[in-house]
């Protein structure tokens, strides 16, 4: 592995900005988390479709597979409760004929509903550049649809170095721009959902991979950087796939063999910091295979009608990034509980 590569991975989030179409937005370090934690549960139906109406004794939680006692539960409807939608647009990780696919079902998605969001919104679009974003989100879809036709250039113009070296700039631009993204969006309040409409940027992992002992730690301690700034900011993150499984960035190999997280640097591998893992541990979907994408965003958006909020007390870790897996489990037959995978504590 390039020295290049190698830096690109251990090192782009801890960056000092990323580029927004208003000025730089800082990566601040995140501030000492309290001691309580909260989850945004999904409960499905097999058939897809929320459950309502459970109580807290129907509810289980588990950190390192022992039981942890849930502090507070709230049943939410999510048409009161602040939330907030991002929707980024991936030029930099797509080809020209992808945004032609993107562009009118973009357009059918904000003009849909009489042109009112379900929810306030914010457009951000990413190209080599930087990030160009609003400054605060809107429910007016018209007028979404019209800072695109200003964001989205009309002819793709990446000028990045072709094949592995123009990889690496856009893993090093695509890591750096989730950062600025959720530094953002962790200055409001309330739930947040980011959904990342592109293919995906490329993954760097494999048997050919190598990495020292300390390249190891330090890519280590940056997976779990990048998982903390999503919980502390109450972001999840949505991959939406506007090529479908057969033709997306992994069609070789698929992300699933990254997703089961790392619990200490010897086994952290760069997969874990593709957008696919990182949507699914945040508690967010992969959604594709479909042409309809103005569809898979609505079902990303969908994803907030209903949901559970519950909270523990977590003991402190005994070392740094001490990963814990958490589960919740609903006792009633049928159903799907979701939630971030996880979290990784400190003394």
């Amino acid at each position: 592995m390039s020295g290049f590569v190698a830096r690109v991975l251990v090192g782009s989030v801890l960056l000092a900005g990323v580029a927004t179409g208003f000025g730089q937005a800082g990566i601040a370090p995140a501030p000492t988390p309290p001691a309580r934690m909260y989850l945004n549960v999904e409960v499905t139906s097999a058939h897809g479709g929320p459950v309502t109406g459970l109580q807290q004794q129907d509810f289980s939680l588990f950190n390192n597979k022992a039981p942890q006692t849930i502090s507070t539960f709230t049943e939410i409807d999510g048409s009161v409760a602040p939330t907030e939608v991002v929707l980024l647009i991936d030029v930099m990780n797509s080809q020209e004929i992808t945004m032609s696919r993107e562009r009118p079902e973009l357009d059918k998605f904000l003009l849909s509903r009489d042109g009112k969001m379900a929810y306030p919104t914010t457009i951000g679009v990413l190209t080599e550049k930087g990030i160009h974003i609003q400054p605060a989100p809107s429910t007016d879809g018209k007028g979404l649809k019209e800072a695109l036709d200003r964001y989205l250039p009309s002819v793709r113009a990446n000028h990045l170095t072709p094949g592995f070296h123009g990889g690496e700039e856009r893993v090093e631009l695509s890591l750096r721009a989730l950062s600025g993204v959720v530094a953002q969006m962790r200055q409001r309040p309330g739930r947040k959902l980011l959904l990342w409409v592109s293919p995906g940027w490329p993954v760097f992992s494999g048997p050919a991979m190598y990495l020292s002992d300390k390249q190891q730690q330090e890519l280590y301690h940056q997976i779990a950087s990048v998982s903390e700034m999503l919980r502390q900011a109450r972001v999840t993150l949505y991959h939406i796939d506007p090529l479908g499984s057969s033709e997306s960035v992994f069609q070789s190999q698929s992300y699933q063999q990254y997703l089961k997280p790392a619990t200490k640097p010897s086994q952290a591998t760069p997969g874990e910091l593709a957008l696919q893992v990182l949507a699914t541990q945040s508690g967010g979907l992969v959604l594709g295979a479909s042409g309809d994408i103005a569809g898979l965003i609505e079902k990303a958006v969908d994803d907030t009608k209903s949901f559970y909020e519950i909270s523990f007390d977590p003991k402190a870790a005994e070392g740094m990034d001490e990963y814990h897996r958490l589960e919740v489990k609903v006792a009633k037959p049928g159903v799907v509980a979701r939630t971030r995978w996880g979290y990784y504590g400190q003394p």
